[in-house]
């Protein structure tokens, strides 16, 4: 499973997608908390 997906470009570009998307919606609900938290101070 593992040879499978660093040999196959489809599976790396899906599974690199997915970990942009994940890293994206971290980020914008870190900053979102962090400007919440320091409006409310």
């Amino acid at each position: 499973m593992i040879d499978l997906l660093l040999t196959d470009p489809v599976a790396w570009g899906s599974v690199l997608g997915i970990f942009i998307i994940v890293v994206m919606c971290a980020y914008y609900a870190y900053m979102f908390i962090h400007n919440s938290a320091d409006e409310s101070k």
